[in-house]
């Protein structure tokens, strides 16, 4: 008894997300080493770093789409590196790759209930799209039986955003998802994700290279060369980590 009560503990206090040691090779090319990261709780983690210092190598890891050679993926304290991509994704991990990946002749309604697969009781076909989803991403309820791919590509990233949220997830997963987009719809989504994380208590794991977005996030991890080698909270983020990781 006691020690289920101790593990009890241990759940309520684990952090969303604890990377430990972490180890990806592609190949023999060692690409992530010895990474260590914690996404706490309701709270958003921003990666920072210059183009192929293995930001991305990391989200895939942690979403399943790359099984690291050594090291410990934990969610909420429950080991999740064995586990497939689909059984994270019902476990609550919900992920927007970069570029988007919507499919291009579903509807925008089609595109939206696709995200219900993620849920831990998969897909009924009694479920609508809910509200919280129009007034997160308003442009959508327009759009609902438009094609995906007709869409601009700030509103594929509202429409990817939205699909992630479909599944009810505890930790989001963002890659770069202000690439490419307008300034307007890049202030629409930082906005509806601070949103997100203050009325669902959801954590955010985002890679970023835009600036304002990063001081959205409570804390960075910036990384060169596959490993984190610089951490701590946005608000003492300095214009030396700054040009050094973010700068073009």
């Amino acid at each position: 008894m006691a020690q289920a009560v101790t593990n009890s503990l241990h759940t309520k206090t684990a952090p969303m997300l604890q990377v430990s040691d972490l180890n990806v090779y592609y190949g023999e090319s060692h690409i992530l080493r010895n990474v260590d990261m914690l996404v706490p709780t309701g709270q958003m983690v921003c990666l920072i770093g210059r183009n192929g210092v293995g930001k991305t190598t990391l989200l895939k890891t942690v979403v399943g789409l790359l099984a690291p050679r050594t090291g410990e993926l934990r969610l909420e304290g429950r080991p999740i590196a064995q586990l497939t991509p689909d059984r994270r994704a019902r476990l609550g991990i919900g992920y927007v790759p970069q570029g988007r990946e919507i499919i291009p002749r579903l509807t925008v309604e089609e595109n939206l209930l696709l995200g219900l697969e993620a849920r831990p009781q998969g897909r009924t076909g009694r479920e609508t799209i809910s509200e919280e989803i129009f007034t997160l991403f308003p442009v959508l309820k327009t759009m609902l039986s438009r094609m995906g791919g007709d869409l601009s590509g700030g509103q594929q990233q509202q429409l990817a955003i939205a699909r992630a949220l479909m599944g009810n997830p505890r930790l989001l997963v963002l890659d770069e998802p202000t690439e490419g987009i307008q300034p307007s719809i890049v202030m629409e989504i930082e906005a509806a994700v601070r949103r997100i994380i203050a009325t669902r208590g959801i954590s955010v794991l985002l890679v970023e290279q835009h600036l304002h977005f990063v001081r959205q996030a409570d804390r960075y991890y910036a990384m060169q060369k596959g490993g984190i080698v610089a951490s701590g909270p946005t608000s003492e983020l300095s214009q030396v980590v700054i040009q050094r990781f973010l700068a073009v």
